[in-house]
């Protein structure tokens, strides 16, 4: 019988009101011995006095609402404590709880025990920690259609499907002596293939789906006083970083969020690359080539007002293997014939594949074309975010493994090999999709996945 577990629901800190949850058969005997007698009604919100089981004495006054099982989150008896939201009050909530018989939750716990009770699968798990931590309306808007079971019932027939097959070759193994009809056989690896193309289709889904949920990070780099924070402040649009005249003002990174388009950007503002005696400047500029690298794309920053240096050279020839683009700043300080020959010219330093933008992070001109050239090379297409998208590493992986093994099989009905050696593929596929919805997953792959979540879910 699995113990009670108690933690708090809400986030840390002041605030107005503050959920302690439990969750376990002694949650309303533990709540009873705190809750001034109240009789708890299933699914009722009762205003209470919380008291020392001790002493006696007053805790806070709480509305305190019963969830009877199994018609709860968990599955289990769950009963919810909501106090006023002061850090000590909630604390001495929890305190009491421990010392009459619960245990402190581990992160994901609650999800994981709605999981076990048959409540929920385990990508609708998985949507709840994704749906905390969208950091955009279409990452929250794709973790509600996940939650709602949108993923799962698209895997189902497909893998009602790819059982049927599995039956089909399976009762010809242990019944047949002769080899599968060719009429059968086509029949079958017709199946086979709609079910590979149907997986390919979802697992297709991934680059917009990871593009929205998890963002990118976008570098801004470049030679001192070429106008790096001035950009990173029109982007943010606040003073964030310091701008001055002075050479290698940035010293350290900034980093700072916003979103482009739906997508989630992690901006960072880095030092200028140049050679320089300064020890904590050339700290500075060592972090900007590590954050270069570790970068989705690189914003290349040069001055529209002067001529390319060989710093800028260098730095050129230091992204050619990144994803990256130019970005000709300070535009409004030159005429229009004097920015085509810069263009022209910058042209000639960069490769021919290399995006030119044309700005002013002062005035703030083109910078709807530099957030369009940030996300140009991902896909973000918003066409694509119309249906379901798979955002998670592990659904991904899992959905192209099934593919492959499917495709294996297919290869071996072709060469018509025995229907041992297609089955091992057509088991491995289904054992794959299986892992996604938690109906195979292993208890480490369980555990790697819920201590992601936060404490109180």
């Amino acid at each position: 019988m699995p113990d009670t577990i108690v933690a708090l629901a809400t986030p840390l800190g002041r605030s107005g009101i503050g959920v302690v949850r439990l969750s376990g058969d002694q949650s309303l005997s533990i709540v009873n011995r705190i809750a001034a007698g109240e009789d708890l009604l299933p699914r009722h919100a009762h205003l209470t006095q919380l008291t020392e089981p001790d002493s006696g004495e007053p805790i806070d006054q709480a509305i305190v609402t019963y969830f009877q099982a199994p018609n709860s989150f968990t599955g289990e008896d769950v009963v919810e404590i909501s106090c006023h939201g002061s850090p000590v009050v909630l604390r001495q909530v929890i305190d009491v709880c421990l010392r009459v018989g619960a245990r402190l939750a581990e992160a994901g716990e609650f999800s994981l025990r709605a999981l076990a009770n048959g409540r929920m699968d385990l990508t609708e798990a998985e949507a709840i920690r994704d749906l905390i931590d969208a950091q955009t309306t279409a990452s929250a808007r794709q973790a509600v259609r996940q939650l709602q079971g949108e993923f799962s019932h698209t895997l189902q027939p497909i893998k009602d499907e790819l059982l049927d097959v599995i039956v089909i070759l399976e009762s010809a193994l242990e019944f047949v002596e002769d080899d599968l009809p060719e009429m059968q056989s086509k029949n079958i690896r017709d199946r086979l293939a709609q079910i590979e193309q149907k997986i390919e289709k979802i697992a297709a889904t991934y680059k917009a789906g990871h593009l929205i949920r998890d963002g990118l990070r976008v570098a801004i780099v470049g030679r001192p006083n070429v106008g790096k924070s001035s950009l990173f402040n029109a982007l943010l649009g606040i003073d964030r970083a310091i701008v001055t005249d002075i050479a290698g003002t940035t010293r350290d990174q900034l980093h700072e969020k916003l979103t482009i388009r739906d997508i989630p950007i992690s901006l960072i503002d880095t030092a200028g690359l140049r050679e320089t005696i300064d020890t904590v400047e050339s700290i500075g500029v060592e972090r900007a080539r590590r954050v270069m690298t570790d970068a989705d794309i690189v914003i290349v920053m040069v001055d529209a007002g002067e001529d390319l240096t060989k710093e800028d050279l260098a730095i050129f020839q230091s992204v050619e293997s990144l994803n990256h683009f130019v970005a000709l700043n300070k535009i409004d300080r030159i005429g229009t014939q004097e920015l085509t020959r810069r263009l022209e010219h910058l042209r000639t330093k960069v490769t021919q594949a290399t995006p030119i933008v044309a700005i002013s992070a002062k005035t703030h001109a083109n910078l709807e074309a530099l957030k369009q050239a940030i996300i140009e090379p991902f896909g973000s297409d918003r066409a694509t975010t119309d249906g379901f998208l798979v955002a998670d590493a592990r659904h991904h992986d899992l959905l192209d493994r099934a593919a492959r093994e499917i495709g294996n099989s297919l290869i071996s009905l072709d060469s018509r090999a025995s229907e041992e050696i297609t089955l091992i593929g057509l088991h491995n596929a289904m054992r794959y999709l299986g892992e996604i919805t938690g109906e195979t997953t292993t208890e480490d792959m369980l555990t790697r996945i819920f201590a992601t979540f936060c404490i109180g879910k």
